[in-house]
């Protein structure tokens, strides 16, 4: 299955045209799933091979938390703690890419060929690109899978300590919860996605355009040729500006300006969104041996577009954290690299080379 998520900062047309390009697929005969935030402007008829699923930030508060509540239910009440009723439960500001992320895994199957996610807006929805990786790091820390060995241990520490410690219900759970956020992962960075980016031309979509490169760059999710919408015609009020903006944007597919805002499935076609096509592939994160000459090991790690000012590093045992704007991607340092202490960076040519040198005691002389 392919995964296509549509992404572009709030106000650009982003969900019309996750629309668009859903029901340009399935017309084409591809099974398809639009998965979005909220309402799409599809109206009410079915569209034979597309179907849409809204995610649900409330619903999946209350899941969580009702879940949370059962596994927790003993130590609720050793602490003297009464369980939430769901009335009671309304879901916390910036829940939304949450439930999204498990609406992905939840409706995601073979039966679509296509699957096409409405993005939260802007850079909320970019980092969603990093969010189960993160999740499973945090829960990784939370319950180790190298110490679940110990678990035979409990009931003895348990009536030792006396307080109930996590039982097998939570190894369980945790279980369960590293699968759903892999599988997520597969779908959100996997090799069969890629990154469909949404702006309206002007300042603010060229640099909405650049971010998306510098996360689909840094996060290794394939390009898709951009959409830049509500193109004016020429002749128009802004249209010279508009041009001018375009020029700036590299290669992009028009969309025109239809005059009013899209509704229904006639309106959507006459915007002429084509089917996803061929993606470029994100460039790869590559090794390069300089000790002959300089004494150094380099990896780079390609991010057209990024801007010096806003790259940092952080290395953490045996992993290297790369920050690039409001951006951040972890990855386990090559087995070569671990033996390396790092000595700098920089931006070069649209790659962020980053500097090693072999730690001496730990490498042959020769």
């Amino acid at each position: 299955m392919r995964t296509v998520l549509v992404t572009g900062p709030g106000g650009a047309g982003r969900t019309t045209l996750a629309a668009a390009t859903a029901l340009a697929a399935a017309r084409a005969g591809t099974p398809t799933l639009l998965l979005t935030p909220g309402p799409a402007p599809l109206g009410t008829a079915p569209v034979p091979g597309l179907r849409v699923v809204a995610a649900d930030p409330a619903a999946a508060f209350r899941d969580g938390v009702g879940g949370l509540q059962d596994r927790a239910g003993a130590l609720l009440g050793l602490l003297g703690a009464a369980p939430l009723e769901d009335g009671e439960l309304a879901p916390p500001p910036g829940l939304a890419p949450y439930a999204l992320l498990a609406a992905l895994h939840r409706h995601a199957s073979d039966a679509y060929h296509l699957l096409v996610v409405d993005l939260p807006a802007g850079t909320e929805g970019l980092g969603l690109l990093a969010a189960p990786a993160l999740l499973r790091r945090y829960l990784d820390r939370l319950l180790p899978r190298q110490r679940q060995a110990a678990r035979a241990l409990r009931p003895v520490l348990g009536r030792l300590a006396g307080v109930p410690l996590p039982g097998e219900e939570w190894y369980e759970a945790a279980a369960r919860a590293e699968a759903a956020l892999a599988a997520s992962e597969a779908l959100l960075t996997g090799p069969g996605t890629s990154l469909l980016p949404v702006v309206e031309p002007g300042r603010a979509g060229t640099e909405a355009l650049r971010l998306t490169r510098v996360a689909a760059s840094l996060h290794g999710v394939a390009l898709d040729r951009p959409l830049a919408n509500r193109v004016l015609p020429e002749g128009a009020f802004g249209a010279a500006a508009q041009r001018a903006a375009l020029g700036t944007c590299g290669d992009v597919r028009e969309i025109p300006h239809l005059g009013a805002e899209p509704a229904g499935p006639a309106d959507l076609e006459a915007l002429g969104a084509p089917p996803p096509g061929e993606p470029v592939p994100a460039p790869e994160w590559t090794l390069h041996d300089l000790r002959a000459e300089t004494g150094l090991i380099e990896w780079h790690v390609p991010l057209p577009g990024a801007d010096r000012a806003e790259l940092d590093l952080y290395r953490f045992e045996d992993e290297l954290a790369v920050t690039a704007g409001p951006f951040r991607r972890t990855r386990p340092l090559p087995s070569a690299l671990r033996r390396c202490d790092v000595t700098g960076a920089a931006l070069r040519d649209d790659a962020l080379r980053v500097r090693f040198r072999p730690t001496p005691g730990l490498w042959p002389r020769d």
